[in-house]
């Protein structure tokens, strides 16, 4: 009878500890560490594929700066995207759209006069330059979100 009294008296006591330490936990408040809020987006468009370019890059980019859902947009043409930019004259007045309502336009230099494009670049108000560097930095920036197509 003893040991069971004594069984009885120590269950008793670990429930309690038990709950002391639960009032201690639910009594702290929850600190949650804030994240930086990006506020900026890069797109890097790398594909050559019209329909990439028509129903997902260039319509998620320009209502992204609409939309206000980024303060700052930007779209990086780089690699066979340049190509078919040049040639596309549905995607070159998207392009001019986009260009008004303020999304930021940039093309990689080494790409463009790879395949011969860059002027026409130039020409649809795409700032035209090496971009490896200014790439790379806004990767680093917690403030950018770089997605790529």
């Amino acid at each position: 009878m003893q040991n069971m009294f004594s069984l009885a008296a120590f269950v008793s006591l670990m429930c309690l500890a038990s709950l002391s330490c639960l009032h201690e936990v639910h009594a702290q408040p929850l600190v949650q560490k804030e994240s930086p809020s990006a506020s900026k987006l890069a797109i890097v468009w790398t594909s050559s594929d019209p329909e990439v370019a028509h129903r997902m890059v260039l319509i998620y980019a320009h209502a992204a700066k609409k939309a206000k859902w980024f303060d700052e947009v930007r779209l990086i043409v780089w690699g066979p995207s340049s190509r078919l930019l040049a040639a596309d004259k549905d995607l070159q007045s998207k392009i001019q759209d986009m260009k008004k309502d303020g999304v930021f336009l940039q093309a990689c230099v080494v790409c463009a006069d790879s395949y011969g494009v860059a002027d026409r670049l130039r020409e649809l108000g795409l700032e035209v330059k090496g971009m490896g560097k200014p790439l790379s930095d806004l990767i680093k920036d917690p403030e950018t979100h770089v997605l790529t197509f």
